[in-house]
């Protein structure tokens, strides 16, 4: 039957190695092969499973970078509101991924070299990292809507996410949208490779809540934490950002540290200017909420959440490469690609 569906030259089918990929995108290996055995009644060792798991994720990056893979919509696909004026929307985050470490991988060595007599080889154990943790890259496209998404990582630097920029707002047509502008927590990183990469920008926003959870800090140090008072300072510094923007709002800042004798909260409302000061093209928010521009990054943070969701459970460590897999994955789930995925691999089972 295999041969005569054309899988006789793979041990696995394209359905055994998808049932696998689910089975463990939400568990660890060892639960996903129980599940496997009592629900497809698949026997496959935790070993194998996560070797198929591996294999099938590395495939999906090394389709991501070919650009046979990426999201089934385009910019004007993005069409929201009466002026039918297309908008996409983008953001990037780092997140931190636990590894490998390479003393890990040292013991493991010595290990196998105790056991080894008597025993046939086995694969050669490779270099581990120098942390604990790396982080990784995540980059999001979405319209208005949320009904076009797509979400893809990697475990490069911020040059490489860059390249990554590029080549995936190629493939959605960025320069085609009438409007498109980042969302963004305001790291240099992030806002360098913005402009440099994709230029057809509009704007580049700072993400609210970001800033928010500046203001807050600040609003301790000054005041004490869990007080009235503090509460009603960072009410009037985001409103005053809000309705009138950074230039208004950092004169207000400077006039109050003026009056400010104690160290540490002078020290706070520095640290405050110097942050808004640093970013005040990106704290914009009347012209921004004027032309309904999104002012946060919500999305994006929860495509950080869900793409190394599984990175992430207890006391779980992984190769660089393993986990960039993984992530590729469950880009292609939380894209929306799964099925368009699987389809291609029945098509061409090899």
């Amino acid at each position: 039957m295999d041969q005569w569906l054309g899988f006789g030259s793979i041990r696995y089918s394209p359905g055994v190695r998808e049932l696998c990929c689910r089975e463990s995108s939400r568990s660890s290996f060892r639960r996903a092969s129980e599940d496997l055995a009592r629900v497809g009644q698949l026997s496959i060792s935790h070993e194998s499973l996560r070797c198929i798991v591996e294999t099938e994720g590395q495939h999906a990056v090394a389709q991501q970078r070919s650009g046979a893979l990426g999201p089934t919509w385009k910019a004007e696909d993005c069409v929201l509101g009466p002026d039918h004026r297309s908008c996409v929307i983008t953001g990037a985050d780092g997140v931190k991924v636990p590894l490998i470490t390479e003393a890990e991988k040292a013991k493991r060595r010595r290990l196998r070299k105790r056991h080894r007599k008597g025993q046939p080889p086995r694969p050669r154990i490779g270099k581990g990292s120098d942390q604990r943790y790396k982080e990784f890259k995540i980059l999001t496209f979405y319209d208005r809507s949320h009904e076009h998404q797509y979400a893809v990582g990697t475990s490069g630097n911020h040059l490489v996410l860059g390249r990554l920029m590029r080549r995936e707002g190629r493939k959605i047509g960025l320069d085609r949208a009438d409007l498109a502008y980042s969302v963004s927590d305001g790291a240099d990183w992030i806002y360098r490779q913005y402009q440099a990469r994709l230029p057809m920008l509009k704007a580049n926003v700072l993400d609210y809540y970001h800033v928010r959870d500046h203001v807050i800090g600040a609003s301790h140090v000054l005041f004490g934490e869990g007080c009235a008072e503090a509460q009603t300072w960072r009410e009037t510094i985001c409103g005053s950002l809000l309705e009138h923007g950074a230039v208004e709002t950092l004169a207000h800042l400077a006039d109050q540290r003026k009056k400010v004798r104690a160290k540490g909260k002078r020290k706070a409302l520095a640290s405050l200017i110097g942050y808004i000061g640093r970013r005040a093209d990106m704290l914009d928010y009347p012209r921004f909420i004027e032309r309904e521009y999104e002012i946060g990054s919500g999305p994006t943070e929860a495509f950080c959440k869900t793409l190394t969701s599984r990175l992430k459970g207890p006391g779980m460590r992984w190769d660089k490469h393993n986990a960039e897999a993984i992530m590729a994955l469950a880009s292609v789930r939380s894209s929306r690609l799964w099925q368009v995925y699987w389809k291609a691999q029945r098509k061409t089972p090899a």
